[in-house]
């Protein structure tokens, strides 16, 4: 699936991530992960989650009106 990432995986594009845990432990739901980060695992499932990217959004710092 495009945009679908696992743990350990490098995050590419800053944005709004939906959350697809395995063993259906818990809901999917949104969290903001950065670029140049890693996608973390979960800590009841692990390495069986995964990352969808819902919506890319530019860091404030990297965006072209806030640079000093």
């Amino acid at each position: 699936m495009v945009d679908t990432f696992k743990a350990g995986d490098k995050v590419k594009k800053s944005g709004i991530y939906s959350v697809i845990h395995d063993r259906k432990h818990a809901d999917a739901h949104d969290v903001t992960c950065v670029a140049g980060k890693v996608f973390p695992p979960c800590s009841a499932c692990g390495d069986g989650v995964r990352f969808h990217l819902e919506r890319h959004a530019k860091h404030v710092g990297h965006h072209e009106q806030f640079k000093p």
